[in-house]
């Protein structure tokens, strides 16, 4: 059953979809929360036409997941993702200046403070057992996440991450901030991610995470796919691996 709602962000109305397993009674369920909420279920909405058709996923393995799907707004994509601005790191894999991001902490603290409190409140959900995965910049404002509020966002992952938009400023906040609280990280990256140029920076800046998250100590892997690239039929193929890591 997916439950669809409006709530306000950044002063307009941002929609949120809700799936919840079957109901049992007195059963409380596991959280996962996801960005670009339109593709996270059917193809239907799906911005390019392709979701990654969770609710099949999920009941075909009989996993008992809610999951908690809050909609991008195009236009702001890269400044809702970002928790920085855009800075040199950018400018030397782009070939260009970009002003964009700063916005993401206010939308990451706009979850923890006023969404997730309706979602415990409304939904038989578990309020100690909450995670968050995200695909490209979702994945880097997911790892934001992860180091801001570790004690709530227990497991996470990140699928081709985008970290390059905030390379510096990610890398400073997990080598700053105690992680021990964290369960699970997960991390995976294509060889052919953004085209011929971008690949091999893309591929490291991905690397160079991981090693700050293995320095830590923390259950963690990285899956580096041998031909993969950036779009969602790929995103689609890998992301029963990437549920089962987060609720085994």
């Amino acid at each position: 059953m997916i439950n669809s709602f409006e709530v306000s962000l950044f002063g307009e109305a941002r929609g949120i979809r809700v799936y919840v397993p079957s109901e049992k009674a007195g059963k409380r369920f596991p959280v996962l929360y996801m960005h670009d909420g339109q593709n996270v279920f059917g193809n239907e909405e799906a911005i390019g036409g392709v979701g990654l058709e969770l609710v099949k996923l999920l009941e075909k393995k009989q996993i008992e997941l809610m999951v908690v799907a809050i909609d991008q707004k195009s236009s702001e994509r890269i400044n809702e993702y970002c928790p920085w601005k855009n800075g040199e790191f950018t400018t030397k894999l782009l070939g260009k200046p970009s002003t964009e991001g700063g916005k993401g902490k206010d939308y990451i603290s706009f979850i923890v403070n006023e969404l997730k409190p309706l979602i415990d409140s409304e939904y038989p959900s578990n309020p100690n057992e909450t995670y968050m995965a995200g695909i490209s910049l979702g994945s880097l404002i997911t790892v934001y996440a992860a180091c801001e509020y570790p004690h709530i966002f227990k497991r996470v992952a990140g699928l081709s991450s985008g970290f390059y938009r905030n390379q510096e400023e990610i890398e400073q906040l997990m080598k700053d901030t105690d992680l021990s609280s964290l369960e699970k990280i997960y991390l995976d990256c294509g060889t052919k991610e953004g085209g011929e140029k971008l690949a091999a920076p893309f591929l490291e800046t991905n690397k160079a995470i991981f090693s700050i998250i293995e320095q830590k100590g923390i259950q963690a892997e990285l899956k580096v796919i041998e031909g993969a690239e950036h779009q969602y039929t790929a995103f689609k193929q890998r992301i029963s691996d990437v549920i089962s890591y987060l609720v085994s």
